[in-house]
Order: structure tokens, then C-alpha cells, then sequence
């Protein structure tokens, strides 16, 4: 009897060394389907395109209505120059201005730039891929997560929006391997910023995109 026993308990330690090495191999087989269905962006912003606001005509600037950080509603006056008023665009927030009162703002030589401003509603994530990296992979309309460094691990939810028909020439990198050059792409992913409003212009993110 005692040596019936031990056989069971035997056996029994066999099935659960075998269970486990299953379990183990199905977890480590998801593991690698899902880091294969991932492509992981370190460099990456939260950004919004960049409004500029110019008078029509050159003349000197007279006075500046906003600061930095100030948000506007469309047609609120942003600066005087000359006789004019230059206005915002659109409804959003005044990022940058220009100070020097006094100033000629030459419009022809593209040098007016009274204010820059962005439309918050169109915030969006935007990171630079290598192109080897699995740039071929990512398609629009694949979900994506990213983490914004300010608020540590909080994941943020958000969809690929569009990926740029060309490289980002400046953010070359060498492969020190043979020195050929690695094009980095910019991915833009898009997300809702009314659930998110505690994400800024400028942060520092990253994102994790799930290719199909």
C-alpha cells in the first residue's frame, strides 16, 4: 500500500511538472505573439500643428494682447500692428509671442509672425520611428497605448492617425554596424483630448502600437 501510494504521488508530480511546462509554453508563446504585434515609439510628443498669426500688411508692432498660455476665442485680438488688429484664427491657445514692441514686421520676407498658437482639439501624439524598427508594420487605424513621462505609468488610450509619406531628414540616425543611414518616420496617433485634458502641448510620451 505505502508503495501504491508513493506511485500516485509520483504520478500526480509528474502531471503537475507537466502542466506547468504547457502553462509556461503557452505563456511564453503569447508573450511572443504579442511583443510580435508590437512596435514600441520611445521619441515621442504631444503636439498640435502650429498657427501662426501675421498682420496682412508690414508696419511696426505697437502692442501685444496675450501671453503665452493665454487661451482665445476666434477673432479675439492678438496684437497691433500698425493700424491693424491681428485676431486668433480659431479658438485655442497662444503658445509663443513676439515681445519686441517696436518692431518692423516685414511680411514679405516672411519675417510677420506676431503669435503662435495651437487648436488643443487637435492634439496629438507623434513619434519618430526608424525605419527598421517595424515601420512597415503600422498601418492607420491601429490602436495604440502611450504613457506621458509627467504622469509615470498612466496609460492613455489612442489610434494611429497618419504616418508621414517621408522621413524626418534631421532625425537621421547611423548604424554604427556599417554606417548606413536609418530614416526615422514620424506616426501620429490620435486621441480624445476632452477625456484627456490633464495632456499638454509639448509633453514627452511614448507609445506602444498594435499592429493586426
Amino acid at each position: 500500500m505505502p508503495e501504491e501510494k508513493k506511485e500516485n504521488r509520483g504520478n500526480l508530480m509528474l502531471w503537475v511538472i507537466v502542466a506547468l511546462v504547457v502553462v509556461g509554453g503557452a505563456g511564453g508563446g503569447l508573450y511572443w505573439y504579442v511583443n510580435s504585434k508590437t512596435v514600441y515609439i520611445d521619441l515621442s510628443q504631444i503636439q498640435a500643428p502650429l498657427i501662426n498669426l501675421s498682420p496682412t500688411t508690414s508696419g511696426v508692432l505697437q502692442a501685444m494682447y496675450v501671453n503665452p498660455g493665454d487661451m482665445v476665442t476666434a477673432n479675439e485680438p492678438i496684437a497691433l500692428v500698425g493700424n491693424q488688429v491681428v485676431e486668433a484664427q480659431t479658438a485655442g491657445e497662444i503658445v509663443a509671442t513676439n515681445d519686441n514692441i517696436g518692431q518692423y514686421m516685414n511680411t514679405m520676407t516672411g519675417a510677420g509672425t506676431v503669435a503662435t498658437m495651437i487648436d488643443p482639439t487637435q492634439l496629438r501624439v507623434v513619434g519618430s520611428l526608424d525605419e527598421n524598427k517595424g515601420l512597415n508594420n503600422v498601418k492607420v487605424g491601429d490602436p495604440a497605448m502611450f504613457t506621458v513621462d509627467a504622469f509615470g505609468g498612466q496609460q492613455f488610450k489612442g489610434v494611429v492617425d497618419e504616418i508621414a509619406p517621408t522621413s524626418n531628414q534631421s532625425d537621421m540616425v547611423f548604424n554604427i554596424s556599417d554606417q548606413r543611414p536609418t530614416n526615422q518616420f514620424s506616426v501620429y496617433v490620435r486621441f480624445d483630448p476632452a477625456e484627456y485634458p490633464q495632456l499638454k502641448n509639448g509633453m514627452s510620451a511614448r507609445i506602444w502600437v498594435y499592429t493586426q
